[in-house]
């Protein structure tokens, strides 16, 4: 009776009790460095969210063509906004490991990036139907 009572509670504690999640701990410099990289992104943004005014009325007359002359100013004032209140975001909660794993909570993380065509914008730059 009492190997029953051993073994059923053995069982109960092993469907009870949530597995923890078995991660490799990481180095402090390592955790520090990412920190500082939030830091420093949330800074960047702040400070140059300006620039998206521009960057999206270039992005969207590449795409749209002329429509992207008054639709590329809501866009970039929009964005303005969203990429100065992430890096505020970011630069004060640096040390808090979110999104992921310090990972950037916009796409692409700086105003400097992305101004990659997304598609073919040959036809709307040169004016061709």
């Amino acid at each position: 009776m009492k190997m029953f009572l051993l073994i059923s509670a053995l069982f109960v504690a092993s469907v009870v009790i949530p597995p923890s999640p078995v991660r490799a701990e990481q180095k402090p410099e390592m955790i520090a460095e990412k920190m500082a990289v939030k830091f420093t992104r949330g800074i960047a943004n702040t400070l140059t969210s300006i620039l998206e005014f521009p960057k999206q009325i270039v992005l969207t007359t590449r795409e749209m063509g002329g429509a992207g002359l008054l639709v590329g100013p809501l866009k970039g004032a929009g964005m303005t906004v969203y990429r100065g209140i992430v890096g505020v975001a970011e630069a004060v909660f640096f040390m808090v490991p979110q999104p992921g794993y310090y990972d950037p909570m916009i796409d692409p993380p700086y105003v400097w990036q992305g101004w990659e065509p997304k598609g073919d914008t040959s036809k709307a730059i040169s004016g061709e139907k």
